[in-house]
């Protein structure tokens, strides 16, 4: 039966101090997960340590087939069902922090902070553990996602989705490290969040031959070069610039010796835009726009193209819901842009409702860094914010849901700030 008092308070206070009893731990655990960083679809040791974690707890686990795992705590048959997400895959970069505890696997890093996201829906875990009696009087229930493979195109958030992970679920939510904002704040932005993003390879093949007589070649490195040029260069006159299209190339490779030109050679990139629907059917387009460039050359062109996930649209509501869970248990919400980056979690939305926030991991007053590179560094105090942030928004939503709290009523402990 679900709770009817609206003045009945939501339990931010409690959540927040079982959070911070667990911080030294959590810490432990994410330092762990960043000595011991897996590449996408191979996260087998992390799977195995948030497994023991959540079933030491008293929470029920069910491992996905490979890697990842979904677990649920709460009323078994609930009214409303909270589901949160964390990915657990890490990068290929090789780590240059010089941390104590760096990474320990050659030219692999959790260089997006996908461990702080772990360690945070642990933390999570264990302070919804702590008041599941009142998830189960309310009707509630907390499903946690550790999802493979987010780094990877296709993602792991489709795997989640065809093994069931969302099946009973309303509302789902996210966080994702940002090293432009201080520990302590949360970035929370209505609508898209996040941009379309699609893999693409474009592959030459053609004559090669001795570099003092490319006339009688087809130039192929040549031609490759004039790929990474010109095709963003036509495109940005081909699409609406109110697109926010933006295609950058991330490897060449392309022949072996000075004096040789090659029969074959690729470029790999990414394709990013703001705009849902002009990348809905931009892949004949590009595909066109390669083959006119490259036409002068002689060369034969193949272009692949991985469709990669749409963007993150925030649900109101949700954000209204995650905005009463940063102040609630003592955090600050902060604006935040939409970005070019693209973040699997939009699958999941296509299903149901949800929203992802921003964490902030800047020292206060420290530098800035950045996302996939190796000198990374958050400050850990990032983790308990996280951790607290997603426990509280599962009674928030939940209550917001049933209408049983009135979310602007909700006493904060913290407050909106822009900082």
């Amino acid at each position: 039966m679900l709770v009817t008092d609206r003045s009945a308070p939501l339990p931010f206070e409690a959540l927040a101090r079982t959070v911070e009893q667990h911080a030294a731990e959590l810490v432990s655990i994410r330092r762990d997960l960043h000595t011991h960083p897996e590449l996408g679809r191979g996260e087998v040791r992390t799977t195995a340590l948030v497994a023991e974690r959540l079933e030491r707890a008293g929470i029920a686990v069910r491992r996905l087939r490979g890697t990842g795992l979904v677990a649920d705590l709460g009323a078994t048959e609930p009214a409303h069902r909270i589901a949160l997400r964390a990915d657990i895959d890490a990068l290929p970069i090789r780590e240059q922090t010089g941390l104590d505890f760096a990474s320990q696997t050659d030219g692999v890093s959790h260089s997006c902070g996908h461990d702080v996201h772990t360690t945070a829906l642990i933390g999570a875990a264990l302070a919804l553990k702590s008041v599941e009696e009142r998830l189960v009087a309310s009707g509630v229930g907390a499903r946690l996602v550790f999802q493979p493979a987010e780094e990877l195109m296709p993602g792991g958030a489709e795997d989640v989705v065809a093994q069931d992970g969302l099946v009973g679920v309303d509302r789902i939510f996210a966080l994702h490290c940002d090293p432009s904002l201080d520990a302590g704040q949360v970035g929370l932005r209505v609508g898209a969040i996040t941009a379309a993003a699609d893999q693409i390879e474009v592959t030459l093949s053609g004559r090669g031959g001795h570099t003092s007589r490319p006339h009688l070649t087809q130039d192929l490195t040549y031609a490759l070069a004039k790929v990474v040029t010109d095709v963003p260069a036509v495109l940005s006159r081909r699409l609406d610039p109110r697109a926010g299209a933006a295609l950058v190339w991330g490897s060449i490779h392309s022949g072996g010796a000075h004096n040789v030109i090659p029969s074959s050679g690729k470029v790999g990139g990414t394709l990013r835009m703001l705009d849902a629907g002009i990348w809905e059917g931009v892949e004949r387009l590009l595909e066109a726009v390669v083959h006119e460039v490259v036409k002068p050359y002689a060369v034969q062109a193949e272009v692949t193209i991985t469709k990669g996930v749409p963007p993150v649209v925030n649900d109101a509501g949700c954000i209204d819901a995650l905005t009463a869970a940063v102040t609630g248990t003592g955090s600050f919400v902060a604006p935040t842009p939409q970005s070019l980056g693209g973040e699997d979690f939009a699958w999941y939305l296509t299903h149901v409702p949800g929203a992802m926030a921003r964490l902030g991991t800047r020292a206060a007053g420290g530098a800035t860094f950045d996302l996939h590179r190796g000198d990374l560094v958050i400050d850990e105090a990032a983790i308990t914010v996280g951790a607290s942030t997603l426990a509280g928004v599962v009674f928030s939503a939940a209550a917001q849901l049933a209408g049983t709290a009135t979310l602007a009523g909700v006493t904060p402990l913290g407050a909106v700030a822009d900082r």
